[in-house]
């Protein structure tokens, strides 16, 4: 009530100045445009940090939409990030998550997956199944889910609730914490998990296979994971999640974007990214 009041009473106020400044005909500074957040690299090999700023900054100049990229190649201490806190809905990338939290309570319960659970888990990665998905999120439940999210220091990571797994609010950072997660020995994941999430993630159907793997050189293997959602604000989210190894790298790939008129923008302005990733890295 009260706050409802305070915002009535300001409005006239803001009214009446920008009148006032109307009128008196006077030089009002134009507030400057917000400036756009800058793709940062670092690596042991500065030179490889400075070609991958000005191709991924390329890559994305003329493309609209809101783009976050994520990028590590643990050969080169190599980590490239732009925008790697901002909030995505996850659509269909989240399963990585629902799979590597599923395992991980499998684990603490010292228990293999069971026949049901892997014919969901298969499905639900390498055809990207929303029913099989959602049986296994409900399975799972908030708590086990957000057990795993804290085991994982996925912090920016916030569960969709009511069952809207697709609604989940992931970042950047989060997203690769968990490729690092699944591509390296850790205390989360036994490499036993490991190794079955890649192996589902290098078997996802043919019409599946775009986003980070595109431009990857013949010589380097690839595991994916792809996202794709359509709502009445922010246009197509389209995300698209991989792991690459050979060509003497080891490198993790997250590119995250919404506002996409069609569910192809986002494809190409994902694979535009992946694209010079791949080279910048086979190149180094």
């Amino acid at each position: 009530m009260t706050h409802g009041t305070s915002a009535r009473r300001a409005a006239p106020a803001v009214v009446a100045l920008t009148t006032g400044l109307l009128i008196s005909g006077a030089a009002v500074a134009t507030p400057a445009a917000a400036t756009a957040p800058a793709v940062s690299c670092t690596s042991a090999k500065p030179t490889l940090a400075a070609k991958l700023k000005k191709d991924i900054t390329a890559a994305l100049a003329t493309r609209k939409g809101t783009v976050a990229v994520g990028v590590y190649d643990r050969t080169t201490a190599t980590t490239c990030t732009l925008r790697a806190s901002t909030a995505y809905d996850s659509a269909s990338v989240v399963k990585v998550t629902v799979l590597a939290a599923l395992l991980y309570d499998a684990q603490a319960a010292h228990r293999a997956l069971t026949t049901r659970e892997k014919t969901l888990a298969t499905n639900m990665i390498t055809k990207s199944d929303n029913a099989s998905t959602s049986t296994l999120w409900k399975q799972l439940g908030p708590t086990k889910i957000k057990k795993f999210l804290t085991a994982a220091a996925m912090t920016q990571t916030k569960p969709g609730a009511n069952n809207y797994w697709g609604l989940t609010q992931i970042t950047v950072t989060d997203e690769q914490k968990l490729l690092r997660l699944v591509t390296a020995r850790n205390a989360v994941l036994t490499d036993a998990s490991r190794s079955y999430v890649s192996t589902l993630m290098g078997k996802v159907v043919a019409d599946q296979r775009w986003g980070t793997p595109y431009g990857r050189p013949a010589n380097v293997s690839w595991h994916v994971k792809n996202g794709w959602l359509q709502r009445a604000t922010q246009g197509w989210r389209v995300h698209s999640v991989g792991t690459f190894t050979g060509g003497g790298h080891d490198y993790t790939i997250t590119v995250l974007t919404h506002g996409n008129s069609t569910m192809s923008y986002g494809i190409t302005t994902i694979q535009a990214v992946a694209k010079v990733v791949h080279r910048d890295l086979a190149a180094s």
